[in-house]
């Protein structure tokens, strides 16, 4: 369905958004100025809703299944929000404006973006009971039936919703997948020669901290680079923009470059020009890098605090290896150049010591597991004397990017301070793809668990992990492995990371039609999205958040309510996504099926 779209030039785009409501484009054409066809349309969309769940409707509503009824009245209240006019002063733009403009033909069809008519489109449809979502979904024939019968049916019906997920599944490689173990193997063999090294240097975590590649030169001689590659490398090089990666993560590339496993790990490390001059813009251009707000829920050097109970505590500025959409890249440095403040330290722990009203800490940073052991044992052993801390959380993406660095003395110095019944020691990490997930990584994460140690993970969703049952791969195996799945992040919506930046209408797409299909102790990971300055808001509920404009190239804004908007008036905050259009775009463009994502559309 959505693909016979694509084909279509923007004026037979424009047919089609008017056959999909002839009442609209009625509305539009007959009234006498922009406030009379708003009025109408009000009164227009009121009286659908009335007729969607009367008995006494007319045939038309009747004759559509409830899921299609109900569809219709989440279209109704987002069209609402759209011709408000206090959305359009909030958002500056009026999607009505435009409507009218279209209908009127007072516009250019050269000038409308297809993001825009596609989302009118399916709304539209929605409005009026005609998604296509549902038109080859007849009720179950288990439905039909009782006893040993329906039970029959209904695990056939089952059967086929698992046999399609297995068959998406079976797409994605992991990190534990034979060939893919002996191709890095080889890897990791060309590597240790590169660098003169022998087998007990790959395992020395110290030996990796002191090759980590940083420069164009040597990564082209151990892996092949693309011309995209090779452009955005240069760009970072030019504007000084750190980028670093262990000899360890390096060994989990596809040294030629065929696409075939590795696209997610190369997009985690090698920036592109794209991500470069956005990031050089912003710089440029006066704005806060810091897109959380951090230095303002920053009551002391350190210390950030969002929540009632617990804070971050950050020891130290950064990691073996920068994530390219890490959400702190305007404070994460080059490891050579990072530094450890005892008396930063030494000051934040004593505030909080001073609040008795935390009770969890978040040890993040920066990696603070590529601190020493002595470190790491002065830190906790002070956190640790706090009597009301409770739990102590140690953020790190250590197991996936250098899991040498997990020795039996660093487990023993976290198993020190996990203390069943007084105080929690956990660790949460970051895999973003079941190719992360390797025997080394593995090897880590069992040192860990044999102690009572839990670990959790937060993953961040990205283009590069968002196809269809990418994601549940990855908790599948987290679980297995021994990790809980905890969070998946909404990306940030900072400019410089438009690149990684997916829908929210994704997100909720796939917790609904890919995560629902794993058993519950699987999908454990919490949808959010992370309001500057404020903290986390669930994704889920729609009470969260509610579309309130599309704007003219298709994106759609936000307005989000923060987690304690139940308890203080806190300000709404407003956000605009990324277009749904551009991101069907750019799948279609990698051989995606698009048509395997036809309800995004009714996401809202």
């Amino acid at each position: 369905m959505i693909k016979k779209l694509f084909k279509y030039d923007k004026s037979r785009l424009i047919e089609t958004l008017w056959e999909c409501d002839p009442d609209i484009y009625n509305i539009l054409v007959s009234s006498d100025d922009l406030q009379d066809a708003r009025n109408s349309m009000f009164d227009h969309l009121n009286g659908i809703e009335r007729h969607l769940f009367n008995i006494y409707s007319d045939k038309h509503f009747k004759d559509k299944n409830l899921l299609e009824r109900n569809n219709s009245k989440e279209c109704i209240r987002v069209l609402k929000n759209l011709i408000r006019t206090e959305n359009e002063k909030i958002s500056n733009f009026s999607a009505l404006n435009t409507l009218y403009k279209i209908a009127n033909k007072k516009i250019n069809p050269h000038r409308l973006n297809e993001g825009f008519l596609f989302e009118f489109i399916f709304l539209f449809r929605g409005i009026n009971c005609d998604s296509g979502i549902y038109t080859e979904k007849d009720v179950p024939l288990f439905l039909k039936l009782s006893g040993l019968e329906a039970a029959l049916e209904r695990t056939k019906s089952l059967d086929r919703y698992a046999s399609n997920m297995e068959d998406f599944l079976k797409r994605y490689k992991t990190g534990m997948d034979k060939d893919l173990i002996k191709k890095r193997r080889q890897n990791r063999k060309f590597i240790q020669g590169l660098f003169n090294a022998d087998d007990p240097d790959w395992l020395d975590y110290r030996w990796h901290l002191k090759n980590i590649i940083s420069d164009i030169d040597t990564l082209h001689e151990i892996v092949k680079l693309s011309n995209d590659e090779l452009r955005g490398l240069r760009c970072a090089k030019k504007y000084k923009i750190p980028f670093q990666i262990t000899p360890y993560y390096l060994s989990l590339f596809d040294r030629k470059n065929t696409g075939r496993y590795d696209h997610t790990i190369r997009a985690q490390v090698l920036p592109s020009e794209n991500y470069c001059l956005n990031y050089i813009q912003t710089r440029k251009s006066g704005s806060n890098m810091d897109f959380m707000d951090e230095k303002s829920t920053s009551p002391i050097k350190g210390i950030t605090r969002r929540y009632p109970q617990i804070l971050i505590l950050k020891p130290f500025d950064s990691c073996p290896q920068i994530c390219v959409y890490c959400q702190r890249n305007w404070e994460i440095t080059d490891i050579k150049d990072a530094a450890f403040s005892k008396e930063t330290m030494t000051n934040a722990i004593e505030w909080m010591r001073d609040n008795q009203y935390i009770t969890e800490v978040l040890i993040t940073g920066g990696d603070p597991l590529t601190l020493s052991d002595i470190y790491i044992e002065w830190l906790l052993s002070m956190i640790s004397g706090i009597e009301h801390i409770e739990r102590i959380r140690v953020g790190t993406r250590i197991i996936v990017t250098l899991p040498q660095r997990i020795t039996e003395d660093l487990v023993e110095v976290l198993r020190r301070y996990n203390e069943f019944g007084v105080r929690e020691l956990c660790i949460v990490t970051h895999f973003e793809h079941p190719t992360e997930i390797t025997p080394d990584s593995l090897e880590a994460i069992k040192r860990i668990k044999k102690t009572g140690i839990n670990i959790y993970n937060q993953q961040v969703f990205t283009y590069y992990n968002s196809k269809k049952y990418e994601s549940s791969l990855l908790r599948k195996l987290l679980k297995k492995s021994g990790i809980d799945p905890y969070y998946i992040f909404n990306t940030k919506g900072k400019d410089e990371t438009i690149d990684y930046r997916v829908p929210i209408a994704r997100i909720e797409q796939e917790r609904k039609e890919e995560a629902r299909f794993l058993p519950g102790l699987v999908r454990t990971d919490e949808p959010v999205f992370n309001v500057p300055r404020l903290g986390k808001s669930h994704i889920r509920s729609w009470q969260e958040h509610e579309v309130i404009m599309i704007l003219q190239d298709g994106r759609r804004v936000y307005r989000f309510y923060p987690w304690e908007s139940k308890y203080a008036v806190v300000e709404p905050y407003n956000y605009i996504d990324v277009s749904i259009y551009d991101y069907l775009k750019r799948l279609n463009d990698d051989n995606e099926n698009i048509d395997d994502y036809s309800s995004i559309w009714y996401y809202f």
